[in-house]
């Protein structure tokens, strides 16, 4: 039972020790620093230790109370040799926690001890400095180093069998290699689960209210039988009188209102549930959110003894770890960002001379910063070394063919070359790089978050590596559908029902179809809005005698929309909205089919508002339609079928733009990037009649691609338009000056004005 015991306060000394390490770092980051904060932190890192028996941890611990003692006395200073020992304790104190199995503790490094012991100017080290020291009250001051073990407190938990390491052996093996904290078990914040046990109460309390449904439901059904034996009875009848008809419209009416009533309430059952359900699924995803130092953390302590191997003086500067994220996310990143700070600690490396010379403290500064921008989150490794070696980076580029010989590659494109595999400016291997594999792990991991990172230089100096992620990947359950040639997806708890009806028995007015629900007073009339037309898209070739729609509610009501096709539901990986050509207000989201197929996920509520504003400039038979063609539409279909080739780096993008093609009647061929498109090209596979290119493309981009066709006499004259999200004066002049026949740029994209520029051009 006392083992028990003591594994629950192992595990709670887990998060608390992480939570005064932390704390502490911080305020060695400060440039106003607690110091009595700091002290009563290791007071009671030291007291916590001593509570779950771990006299390695509480001895390092007393060494830091002492220090920070006489640093909030103002009795010495906390200097560069004073802080890197600090530093060095807390690393030690991190890794032998870390390693514990059963409650027993790896070998814990003399060093710490050591360095802390030639900072506070004490004698050599002894066995006794191991063992629990007396407790200093922290009002009082810490007790003389190499005092009398203190007593041990009743109700004490028992040792553990395995004795404790004499100070000879604690050198002799390495730090561990720290396990993934917080693996087992989770800090949650209180506040999250309080709301999950809301949510979870209000869903209870919204499915509770099924019950008189059911009564309804066993009403409705003893009604029916009513009214069938009372139709029987009035069929077999040879005088029918007036009392039983009457009697018959009561019973009938009666069922008709029991329905109505029941329905009504049924929907606004369903829309609560659905509320609730939301509020659960929420609640449980903010659950699954971690600090990012709960898995990110590890990486500067291991970075920090890398430094002390190769004899390097680094700052480490880590910025927003307190930020909840999502605890998969950080675990793809936790290998990159280790190659990513090693590759840092590497190339970003100066002599404390050369440091000196150019205005620098002497230390490397390294650091890693998580933030949120909108939608997105950036995880960034940065340095205040020299700087990329763009003229490096070119020389290796061209010896590895990376870069055609007249090519004249500006600093962006070099930048993008350093993700190739093997890819290395390093002039030898060492134990930190030179391989050339940390830079491609990192945009690996980026790809496989649907995610992107680059290379940039920072200013005054150094260089910077970001991520750039989704800051939420969640699964949704979406209905798909097809309209005007193109698949969507539409929320599944937006959706009432699903209709297949005949047009025939449908009533119209004003040139529209209308649909109409429920009975009597409580019927209500909601007019169809065709989905494609919504879109500025024709639609596809449809089936005169059956309607095909899909109720959403929407706006504090129903919308119906007309569909092309309906295809299935599914759980469906949800991204952010792509920043192309489209409206923040109708586009909700991108959904992403098996093979990273994306569709773009419709928002009910920008639907309904469109349909509104539609319906005020007239029918929607009336309404104006975008000048894309429907892949049967002979009159407006290009007079020979002109191939494109479409070259993007975003697979969205790439779908977006080939769908809005084919529907006009273009064939359409994609390529990935510059270089793979001019590898198409010059193979010959098959004749493109028009080249629509991004500009920010890995391997080549688009002012290279544009650069290489016109150097080629095949191409020299291969109509290219460049779309791009880069919209400033200088990238459209340098676009043209190149050769482009037209720049569009994403931002302002209108796929009206696209198709007349190819039509142009064509």
């Amino acid at each position: 039972m006392a083992q028990d015991i003591r594994q629950l306060l192992l595990a709670a000394f887990d998060v608390e020790h992480r939570e005064h390490v932390t704390a502490i770092r911080g305020a060695l980051g400060s440039a106003t620093p607690d110091w009595n904060d700091v002290f009563r932190r290791a007071h009671s890192l030291k007291g916590a230790s001593r509570a779950v028996d771990l006299p390695a941890v509480e001895a390092v611990a007393h060494r830091l109370e002492t220090l920070f003692e006489k640093v909030r006395t103002g009795a010495t200073a906390l200097d560069r040799e004073a802080a890197n020992a600090v530093h060095l304790a807390l690393d030690r104190i991190e890794a032998y926690v870390a390693g514990l199995q059963d409650g027993v503790g790896p070998d814990m490094p003399a060093d710490a001890l050591a360095a802390l012991g030639q900072v506070l100017g004490l004698p050599g080290e002894t066995a006794a400095k191991l063992q629990p020291l007396a407790d200093p009250a922290p009002q009082a001051g810490p007790a003389p180093e190499g005092g009398a073990p203190a007593p041990k407190p009743q109700g004490s938990l028992p040792k553990p069998t395995a004795p404790a390491p004499a100070p000879e052996a604690l050198a002799s093996k390495p730090p561990p290699e720290p396990a993934d904290p917080g693996a087992a078990f989770l800090r949650v914040p209180g506040e999250a689960v309080e709301a999950m046990a809301r949510a979870s109460h209000d869903l209870t309390s919204t499915l509770a209210g099924r019950t008189s449904a059911a009564e309804s439901l066993a009403r409705l059904a003893g009604l029916a039988r009513d009214l069938r034996v009372r139709a029987e009875v009035l069929a077999a009848g040879a005088d029918t009188d007036r009392t039983d008809l009457r009697s018959f419209a009561a019973e009938a009416g009666a069922f008709a209102r029991e329905a109505s009533d029941l329905a009504r309430r049924h929907a606004v059952a369903s829309s609560a549930i659905d509320g609730a359900a939301a509020q659960v699924r929420a609640a449980a995803e903010r659950l699954a959110l971690v600090p990012a130092e709960t898995v990110l953390a590890p990486l500067a302590r291991s970075i920090r003894e890398t430094a002390r191997e190769q004899g390097r003086e680094v700052d480490l500067d880590l910025r927003g770890l307190d930020l909840p994220v999502e605890r998969g996310t950080l675990q793809a990143l936790k290998d990159p960002l280790l190659h990513a700070l090693r590759n840092a600690l590497s190339h970003g490396w100066q002599s404390p001379e050369q440091r000196r010379a150019a205005g620098k403290p002497e230390a490397l500064g390294l650091g890693l910063a998580v933030v949120v921008r909108g939608a997105q989150l950036n995880v960034t490794v940065f340095d205040d070394g020299p700087g990329p070696d763009l003229a490096r980076i070119e020389t290796v580029a061209r010896e590895r063919g990376l870069l055609a010989p007249e090519a004249s590659p500006d600093p962006e494109t070099l930048l993008r070359l350093v993700f190739e595999p093997g890819f290395s400016t390093a002039g030898a291997v060492d134990t930190l790089s030179g391989r050339g594999y940390g830079l491609a792990v990192a945009a690996d991991a980026a790809r496989q978050l649907l995610g992107s990172v680059r290379l940039e230089p920072r200013t005054p100096s150094g260089t910077a590596l970001v991520f750039s992620l989704p800051l939420s990947a969640a699964r949704r359950s979406l209905l798909l559908v097809e309209a005007g040639g193109r698949s969507y997806a539409l929320p599944g708890n937006a959706v009432e029902r699903l209709l297949r009806l005949k047009r025939a028995d449908l009533p119209v007015a004003m040139g529209r179809t209308i649909l109409r629900f429920g009975a009597g007073d409580a019927a209500t009339n909601h007019p169809v809005s065709d989905l494609a037309a919504l879109l500025g898209q024709a639609p596809d070739a449809e089936d005169p005698e059956t309607l095909l729609a899909v109720v959403l509610r929407a706006g504090g009501g129903r919308l119906a929309l007309a569909v092309d096709r309906l295809h299935d539901v599914r759980s469906l990986l949800v991204l952010p909205a792509p920043a192309f050509g489209t409206d923040p207000g109708l586009i909700a989201g991108t959904a992403v089919l098996p093979g990273d197929v994306p569709v773009l996920l419709l928002d009910p509520e920008g639907l309904a508002t469109r349909a509104a504003v539609a319906s005020s400039f007239g029918t929607m038979a009336q309404a104006p339609r975008s000048t894309t063609r429907a892949p049967g539409d002979t009159a407006t279909r290009p007079s020979a079928r002109a191939t494109i080739l479409v070259v993007d780096d975003s697979i969205t993008t790439r779908t977006l733009e080939k769908g809005i093609l084919e529907a006009a009647g273009y064939r359409v061929v994609v390529c990935v990037d510059g270089q793979d498109a001019l590898d198409r090209l010059r193979a010959e596979v098959e004749p493109v009649d028009l080249v629509l290119a991004d500009v920010e493309m890995p391997h080549l981009d688009g002012f290279g691609l544009l650069q290489a066709l016109r150097a080629d006499p095949r191409f020299a004259r291969l109509p290219t338009i460049l779309m791009t999200s880069r919209g400033d004066a200088t990238d459209v002049a340098r676009g043209l000056d190149l050769g482009a026949d037209a720049y569009l740029t994403k931002q302002t994209f209108d796929q009206g004005q696209l198709l007349a520029t190819i039509g142009q051009l064509l």
